[in-house]
This record gives C-alpha cells, structure tokens and sequence, in this order.
C-alpha cells in the first residue's frame, strides 16, 4: 500500500511496465520518521535517497553563525536527498528532519545503481527526475535574485499551499532568506 503513490510518481515521468514498477518498488524500504527526528545530519554520508509518502520533512544546512538556511521542504509525493552526498559518498552539509510523524521509502545507493543494470529504464526514469529538478532549483535563483521578499513569499504561498499549512514561519523565512521578523512585517502587509 505505501508503495502505491511511489509507483504513481514514477508513471508520471515515464511509463514503465507493472513488472518493471514491481521490481523496481520492492527495492524501497519503509521507514517511519517521529516529528523533530532527523533522517540526515550535517556530517554524516547519506547512504539513502528517499520518497515521501506521507509527512514534511525540511532540508537544511546550518553555517558557521548558527544560522538555519532552507533549501527545501518535501511532503508527501516528493522525493527526498542530499544528491551530492548520496552519489559522492561524502559527508554531508545538509541536515534532513521531519517537521511531522512520516513515512519514507528508502533506497540504497547500492541496490539504486543494480536497478540501473537490471532495468536501464531506471536511469531514464531518474535523468528524466534530474531535468525537473534542475529546472526547478534553476526558477527558484532566478526568483530569489529578481524578486522581492514579498514576491518571493507570495510565490512560495500560491505555488505550495499544502506545504505552508505543515511548516512554522521561522521556517518560511529561512527558506526564503528573510528574518522572521521581517516575514511578520510581510504579512501584516499582505492581509492589509
């Protein structure tokens, strides 16, 4: 059943065959994540790459003032990494935690790389993951160097409503490079 919406996700980037969305699901494990856990910490080698299946997990890094920097949240039908970590074997800058009670599925790098040679739909089906993700890394520089904190906030609301019901402003404005403070401001402004 949990592996049902990975399969799901899957048939909306390629189309594979049912033995070949078989096969290639049962290599996932099933993990449950309590609030506040963390799947990842700064330092450590992810040796997984994951998908949300139900949840908010929030992927961040933390520099040396001790400030909390937000690359991204991921909820459920997402997928979940540290791509540099996962694929370089090295140790991590990210942390991953779980912003409520979760379910991930796991791969391991090593059973992700024999899915590559059992099935080479595989690798597509991850170049193809690879290109929206860039894609969407690449819209969200351009926004973060174009628009204005109000923008960027307005954006983030309208585009991941589900996720902002899930997550803390504190949160929000990590994500978004802005004070806590100053994202108040922001919405006061807005309901204005």
């Amino acid at each position: 059943m949990t592996h049902d919406l990975l399969k799901e996700n899957i048939s909306k980037n390629l189309l594979l065959t049912k033995e070949e969305l078989d096969q290639f699901s049962a290599v996932f494990s099933s993990r449950k994540i309590c609030k506040k856990e963390y799947l990842l910490k700064q330092g450590e080698v992810f040796k997984y790459e994951g998908f949300v299946v139900d949840g908010c997990f929030r992927v961040f890094s933390i520099d040396a003032k001790g400030n909390e920097n937000t690359l991204y949240f991921a909820a459920s039908d997402w997928w979940l990494m540290d791509i540099d970590s996962f694929l370089n074997q090295t140790p991590s800058e990210l942390n991953i935690q779980a912003l409520e009670d979760s379910t991930v599925l796991l791969i391991k790098r090593s059973d992700k790389l024999e899915m590559y040679q059992k099935l080479p739909v595989i690798e597509k089906l991850f170049r193809i993951m690879s290109q929206k993700a860039l894609v969407a890394w690449q819209r969200r520089l351009i926004h973060s160097n174009s628009l204005t904190a109000k923008e960027r906030y307005s954006k983030f609301i309208s585009t991941y409503p589900t996720i902002c019901s899930k997550i803390s402003d504190r949160h929000i404005a990590s994500y978004l490079g802005i004070t806590h403070e100053f994202l108040s401001k922001l919405k006061k402004q807005l309901i204005k």
